[in-house]
């Protein structure tokens, strides 16, 4: 097993957000200038222009907000429409299989969570790191917390 990183650490998938912000930056600059520079267009018309921009930038907001972290109480996974505070005693296993798009957590209630923060896309060696130092974080927990093998 190897050595679990320090707490609290966050997980996210860096260069996907990266490129969601920039792109979502860029259409909304984008389709403002054009409603800008169109005479033709009167004002309400010029500001759904705006409002679109917005919105599409907002969507690829939600899309780059996910992420994983990690604390001394547990995880809290952040995926694009919901936020889960699991406790350590919840994992029972972190899995990112081949082909997978991304972190599954296995839970002690028999379902499983998708961790969209650590996903394989564009980092897929960063990606492996991370679910690796999860797992070792779990691991370390279930081990280390005798309460948790009660029940």
């Amino acid at each position: 097993m190897s050595e679990p990183p320090t707490l609290p650490v966050t997980f996210r998938p860096g260069h996907t957000r990266a490129i969601l912000l920039t792109a979502g930056v860029a259409i909304f600059v984008t389709i403002s200038g054009v409603a800008l520079l169109l005479e033709q267009l009167g004002p309400g018309e010029k500001l759904s222009f705006v409002v679109t921009g917005a919105l599409i930038f907002w969507v690829l907001a939600q899309l780059a907000r996910v992420k994983v972290v990690a604390d001394e109480s547990g995880v809290t996974v952040v995926n694009i429409a919901a936020k889960r505070h699991l406790q350590w005693a919840e994992i029972l296993q972190v899995n990112l299989r081949p082909g997978d798009p991304w972190v599954f957590l296995d839970l002690s209630d028999g379902t499983s969570l998708p961790a969209l923060g650590i996903q394989p896309g564009i980092a897929k060696q960063r990606a492996i790191a991370d679910a690796k130092a999860l797992r070792a974080l779990a691991e370390a927990h279930t081990i280390h917390d005798p309460e948790q093998h009660q029940g």
